[in-house]
């Protein structure tokens, strides 16, 4: 797992508890699965630049904030 992976799937998990989402919820609104979605907040996968985009605009935030 590289640490940029581990930081954004941290970032991914704040903001969507901070927003009061459960993974599932999130999911079906990104339409993708939740094993998925589940190792990419761990870190275990690496996103497209498009699923990244996808996941900031359905939590409301900028590619920057993910990434930061």
């Amino acid at each position: 797992m590289s640490q940029i992976s581990i930081k954004l799937g941290a970032n991914i998990r704040k903001i969507r508890l901070e927003k009061g989402m459960t993974q599932k919820q999130l999911c079906k609104k990104l339409k993708i699965d939740v094993s998925y979605f589940s190792k990419l907040e761990n870190g275990k996968k690496n996103p497209t630049l498009a699923t990244i985009e996808k996941v900031g605009r359905v939590l409301g935030v900028g590619f920057e904030e993910l990434v930061k």
